[in-house]
């Protein structure tokens, strides 16, 4: 693991007195900004700190390396009531599993990577923007073998809608070893979900008792008129469409660090955004909100790396509701065509997909695409898809979002946060619930709401929470919700594309230094709709930004303990912890940022009857 330099007071540094205050006077003090000092955050429920170490960690929960690569997630004691400590070593698995291949042979720990324990302690906090109905939950992991010297805050955004420890494998298993602080925000998404009529989660994880700070509390309007229990889910139905504030969330994060130093190294405080080096990173939504904590004023960021970015720019590119609800409705049938023939997930037991058939059938039948046979009307969707911008390497990377019904699953959630419509209203006649055996919407049973917070995505359907179709009818059932979500798109003057509107880019502050990384195939964010767009356009505004664009690689690391993707794709995680070397390096060091690269991979090979591991031959990084 490569060292970072240290030193014991940056050159920069203009700090005039020591100033020690404890986090609870931070917290409410509204007027202890200074011009040192960003303003003090306004916390829903104080903060909560924990100590992790003696078979506990920071990085692994105290699972250790085979903890977290057991496909088993760890226990609860009584399943109705699990602890709070239960909670959280099972929300480090489930977000360590759903973004890093962990897969033996997958390279993990041996070729990139570490998962060494690191012991330190945890500071939570409830964090609000003004205005805003809902909080965001902040986290900040400082290690116990924190450098006070390099005066390094790694501040992250979750990937997905996932919770607070979504980007652990990213931003914690960089920063953490290094001896930074890692600040976490789940930017006013995650897995706080709430059943009608129910409690809300706590800063701790648990079930909530009544009255008491919740993460998420639905508007009260939620159990009215209902037919069915609904489950309301913050991204969706916090009414704040969180996506227009992602960078100010990434803000907060950074400033809640910066409190939390204070009280835990006031010897070497105050700690500001003058003389401490704050580096932002995420992948896919996470990486989008760092590039917009990128554009905000003031120079209270010193670098920022954007894996995989779901990003709209300022000009060009494409909205994710744009391109998913296109996607949702044609790429069933595309992926029929004989372009795709050579992929696996394509070709279910050898042959075309029967639900891509059907959907061509029913495109043909409303007079959208041509062809009398199955073959020539599946030609025609990859044409249209084609003609729409789409890549056939994104395409075939697609065959995993159309195969687990993502883009329904992404369009529905995404739908009712731009409109900021209810759980009880959501457009096009979606909604949320537990169903019963028979199908039918029921209420959860108390096990099953004590593991939403450690076991969601963000994004239902999972964790015994289905979605409902109040429009499934006829031989392709779910085309008529489709056509719906995508007329939502069509409508330039309704509420969905307003709220779209909000989320567009501004350009990154001059001067800053920003790394892209965009994998060729990414077939669920294609970087032609966003992280090359981003590129482009910043570039031609006197903006620039390193773009590095990964061949072989899409957007799930996680995906790739399957061997028919681990033998097609390299993963992308080593790209984003070499681009922060790259990054740390120019912010402490002054060294060059490494300019725009295509960076050529070799995906591994199967050969009598195994895949080969990882090596870092397949990979290759600029230096």
């Amino acid at each position: 693991m490569p060292t970072l330099p240290s030193r014991p007071q940056p050159r920069w540094d203009r700090r005039s007195r020591p100033l020690a205050l404890s986090l609870l006077a931070l917290a409410l003090a509204a007027c202890a900004g200074t011009a040192e000092r960003a303003p003090a955050l306004a916390l829903d429920a104080g903060v909560h700190l924990h100590a992790h170490a003696d078979g506990d960690d920071l990085l692994t929960a105290g699972l250790g390396e085979a903890g977290l690569r057991n496909p088993v997630p760890p226990a609860f004691a009584n399943p109705e009531q699990p602890t709070a400590a239960e909670l959280r070593r099972r929300a480090i698995w489930t977000n360590w599993r759903g973004i890093a291949d962990l897969a033996p042979g997958g390279g993990y720990g041996s070729v990139y990577g570490t998962l060494q324990p690191v012991p330190g302690r945890e500071y939570h906090a409830f964090a609000r923007l003004p205005g805003r109905n809902q909080p965001h939950r902040v986290l900040v992991q400082l290690p116990d073998a924190f450098d006070a010297g390099k005066r390094c805050v790694v501040v992250t955004a979750s990937s997905g809608s996932r919770g607070v420890y979504g980007a652990i494998a990213l931003a914690g298993a960089w920063g953490l070893p290094r001896g930074c602080a890692v600040a976490y925000t789940d930017k006013g998404a995650g897995t706080g979900y709430v059943a009608e009529g129910g409690r809300g989660f706590g800063i701790d994880g648990r079930v909530a008792a009544k009255g008491a700070p919740v993460e998420f509390a639905p508007d009260a309007a939620m159990a009215a008129n209902q037919d069915a229990p609904r489950i309301a889910v913050k991204h969706a139905h916090s009414g704040d469409n969180p996506e227009a504030d992602w960078g100010r969330h990434v803000q907060q994060a950074a400033q809640f660090a910066l409190q939390v130093l204070d009280t835990a190294h006031p010897g070497d405080g105050p700690w500001t955004f003058r003389n401490t080096r704050v580096i932002a990173v995420g992948v896919s939504n996470g990486g989008g909100a760092v590039l917009r904590a990128a554009e905000l004023e003031g120079d209270w960021l010193d670098a920022v790396v954007a894996v995989s970015p779901n990003i709209l720019p300022g000009d060009g590119g494409r909205a994710l509701y744009d391109y998913g609800t296109e996607a949702a409705v044609w790429m069933p049938c595309a992926l029929n065509a004989a372009a795709f023939d050579g992929v696996l997930l394509a070709r279910p037991n050898g042959g075309k997909h029967p639900a891509g058939t059907l959907r061509c059938a029913s495109l043909k039948a409303a007079g959208r695409l041509e062809g009398d046979s199955a073959e020539a009307q599946a030609e025609s969707a990859h044409a249209t898809l084609k003609a729409a911008g789409w890549t056939d390497e994104a395409i075939a990377a697609g065959a995993l979002s159309t195969g687990f019904d993502l883009w329904r699953a992404v369009d529905v959630t995404y739908a009712s946060a731009y409109a900021r419509t209810p759980a009880s209203a959501m457009p096009c006649g979606y909604g949320f619930a537990v169903l019963g055996a028979d199908g039918r919407p029921r209420a959860p049973t108390a096990a099953e709401q004590a593991a939403w917070w450690s076991d969601g995505s963000g994004i239902p359907p999972g964790t015994g929470i289905g979605l409902l179709d109040g429009q499934a009818s006829g031989a392709d059932p779910a085309l008529p919700g489709l056509n719906c979500l995508r007329g939502l798109w069509d409508d330039a003057g309704g509420a969905v594309r307003a709220g779209i509107a909000q989320t567009r880019a501004a350009l990154p502050r001059a001067g800053l230094p920003v790394i892209v990384v965009h994998g060729a195939d990414d077939g669920l964010v294609p970087e032609a709709f966003s992280g090359a767009a981003y590129a482009r356009w910043a570039d031609a505004s006197a903006r620039p930004v390193s773009y590095w664009r990964v061949r072989n690689a899409q957007h799930f690391d996680a995906f790739l303990g399957l061997p028919v993707l681990a033998m097609r794709y390299v993963p992308m995680l080593p790209y984003g912890y070499r681009a922060l070397d790259a990054a740390w390096a120019t912010v402490a060091e002054g060294a060059p940022l490494p300019g725009d690269a295509e960076i050529q991979t070799t995906p591994r090979p199967f050969a009598n009857g195994a895949l080969a591991p990882l090596t870092p031959e397949n990979l290759d990084a600029p230096r």
